[in-house]
């Protein structure tokens, strides 16, 4: 299996991107979402997606000459145009607007409209963390998941995240998508032809199944049943109903090269803690916590382990699979 460095496979997925049709900025960003992704061990966040975003520059399901812009504003709140572009530079933009308005006002709210897929979620949350604020993200996806007792799907998978800077050491980064697994986990086995554990998904007649590909034609259960399908139902309306993007249900999966341009929604809150009890006492608050959280032996803080797999690979490199390499080398020409 060929080991590549991050710097040798940024500039493959940036030139995959840019030859597809992605302007340079459009190209980078995403490029250093992926490779950001990959490092950490989530494969089915990461390189894997280039050949999807690829096809979909290519097809028209995403505008790689886009510039995200400010739609509407007023106080703490901000609405992105994503102008269907690829999510990356529009969900950066957010983000940068979240914090400068956190700032002002103690709180902010960015939406992002007319989106894409957004990668891991709480990787755009880090400049919130580095600027010492909390933060919250939220995304609606392609419906992959029925309504508690339904069984077509409605809502995506819809992840949320949560950055919780601290004094000292890395922040506290929570990330969940609110489908059993994520359904980037059901892509990978279905190409790879591997079955998936029963209680993931279900298929097209919304009977439980193991069978990766019918799964992808069918549903994802969520996670906690009906709890979790309450939490989608959360993010479908703060990610979509504030902003104006397409539901879960209006956009067509992004596992397919043809279909409508998705336009699902993104969503950022930020608070300042100055704002609040005060950035000493935020401070001293969250390492009590942390302290008894790390009491009992064999706790992991979230966002460890991802820390320590990108660190890894930062001085080893990045293993990627003989056909996905040679794929990204025949992208980027």
């Amino acid at each position: 299996m060929p080991t590549l460095t991050q710097d040798e496979l940024l500039a493959l997925a940036t030139r995959a991107l840019s030859r597809a049709g992605a302007s340079r900025e459009m190209a980078e960003s995403t490029a250093l979402a992926l490779v950001d992704a990959e490092s950490q061990g989530l494969a089915s966040h990461g390189l894997s997606r280039i050949p999807q975003y690829a096809t979909h520059l290519r097809n028209g399901r995403a505008d790689g000459d886009a510039t995200p812009v400010v739609a509407a504003e007023r106080g703490g709140a901000v609405l992105i145009d994503a102008c269907d572009g690829l999510a990356f530079p529009a969900c950066a933009l957010a983000v940068r607007e979240a914090v400068a308005r956190a700032r002002a006002h103690g709180v902010s709210f960015a939406g992002v409209m007319r989106s894409h897929h957004f990668g891991v979620a709480a990787y755009h949350l880090r400049p919130v963390a580095e600027a010492h604020m909390v933060g919250l993200a939220f995304g609606n996806s392609p419906a992959a998941m029925p309504a508690a007792g339904g069984k077509h799907p409605i809502f995506g998978t819809n992840p949320i995240a949560a950055a919780f800077p601290r004094k000292s050491g890395p922040p506290l980064m929570i990330d969940l998508s609110l489908s059993e697994v994520a359904r980037g986990k059901v892509m990978i086995a279905a190409k790879e032809d591997r079955p998936i554990p029963l209680g993931w998904a279900l298929d097209g007649d919304g009977n439980p199944t193991t069978d990766a590909k019918a799964a992808l034609t069918g549903s994802m259960l969520p996670m906690g049943g009906t709890k979790g399908a309450m939490l989608a139902l959360v993010v479908e309306l703060l990610a979509c109903a504030l902003t104006g993007a397409a539901f879960g249900f209006e956009a067509d999966t992004f596992f397919v090269d043809d279909g409508n341009r998705p336009r699902v929604g993104q969503a950022f809150l930020v608070v300042d803690p100055d704002a609040l009890a005060g950035r000493p006492v935020y401070d001293a608050r969250v390492e009590a916590l942390i302290a008894e959280i790390m009491k009992d032996d064999g706790v992991r803080l979230p966002g460890a382990r991802r820390a320590d797999l990108a660190a890894r690979a930062a001085k080893n490199g990045i293993d990627v699979s003989p056909a996905l390499a040679q794929q990204l080398r025949d992208l980027a020409g």
